[in-house]
């Protein structure tokens, strides 16, 4: 198991400094010795086994149970290492038949079905909101900031956003908006508050509809926070917005969402819709990621965007 390791190991990290201990008490080190030091150890066997066969799911999964820890650094610091190198490796036959296997099985059982989409909002979002305290901004706006310079802070960012965002939605009292994956109500409560307008927010996250309809009534806004599939909306809207959301549609509903989308808008209507994307190629979400994190989830290309 040690030579294997090695041999991986070997491969995959060129650039960095990185020292391995195995589960049998063999340590190695691999890397140009640049950079800020990096220690992990392995501390079962069958830890390293299943790394071995599933990197992409296991190492993840090894760090979540104790399998590994980290020793030196931490695990932000491991991953950056791991991703710098990432990008002059080439995946082995056993790597892409494995991602072959696994873009197979979401495409033929794993579909964002009105019940599967609403089951993956829940398990990402339905937690307690104090998590999301610990590391967004005031207003719990889930998405890119804008930084308008580098003094900026978080809250300044998510505001200016906020601002960005209704101004190319050209905006004006009366208009009826529908903020499809509307969070915790920020940004909607925003508009409202600012380009008086009347806003329906649709989420499938009961917590964070329930904490949006809480926020609206106490300030008493033109707001309305349903939990609600965007395939279900029936009524016509001046304008729409979306931010963050897309990451969630899966990349074989895109044509779905954007005919909705096109039918709820009236004639003369404008859509924003505001998404992280990827600069490489089109590639399935990690593995990983999508089992404990964003479960359906799909980053989409830039060129996909733009097609």
């Amino acid at each position: 198991m040690d030579r294997l390791l090695r041999i991986a190991f070997e491969k995959l990290i060129r650039v960095g400094n990185l020292r391995v201990s195995t589960a049998g008490g063999s340590t190695f080190t691999f890397g140009d010795g640049t950079g800020r030091p990096v220690a992990i150890r392995f501390t079962t066997r069958a830890a390293e086994g299943r790394v071995l066969i599933d990197p992409e799911l296991r190492f993840g999964e090894a760090y979540m149970d104790g399998g590994v820890v980290v020793e030196q650094g931490s695990i932000a610091d491991f991953l950056d290492l791991t991703v710098k190198n990432l990008n002059g490796v080439q995946p082995n036959a056993w790597s892409r038949l494995l991602r072959r296997l696994r873009s197979l099985s979401r495409r033929v059982f794993q579909g964002n079905t009105l019940w599967r989409e609403r089951r993956n909002s829940v398990h990402h979002y339905n937690i307690d909101y104090r998590i999301h305290r610990l590391f967004l901004d005031s207003d719990l706006q889930y998405s890119c900031a804008y930084f308008e310079n580098s003094d900026a802070s978080l809250d300044d960012a998510q505001l200016a956003k906020k601002r960005h965002i209704a101004a190319k939605l050209l905006l004006r009292p009366g208009l009826k908006v529908l903020d499809i994956g509307s969070g915790w109500g920020g940004l909607g409560l925003d508009l409202a508050q600012n380009s008086k307008v009347s806003v329906v927010g649709i989420n499938l996250s009961d917590e964070q509809v329930r904490i949006a309809q809480q926020r609206a009534a106490a300030e008493g806004l033109s707001c309305e926070f349903r939990i609600q599939d965007y395939r279900k909306v029936a009524e016509k809207f001046d304008r729409i917005v979306s931010v963050g959301m897309f990451e969630h549609v899966g990349k074989r509903y895109y044509d779905a969402f954007f005919r909705k989308c096109y039918d709820l808008l009236v004639d003369d209507g404008i859509m924003l819709l505001h998404t992280i994307g990827r600069w490489n190629g089109p590639s399935d979400t990690n593995a990983w990621v999508w089992r404990y994190i964003f479960p359906g989830g799909y980053t989409p290309n830039a060129k996909c965007v733009r097609a």
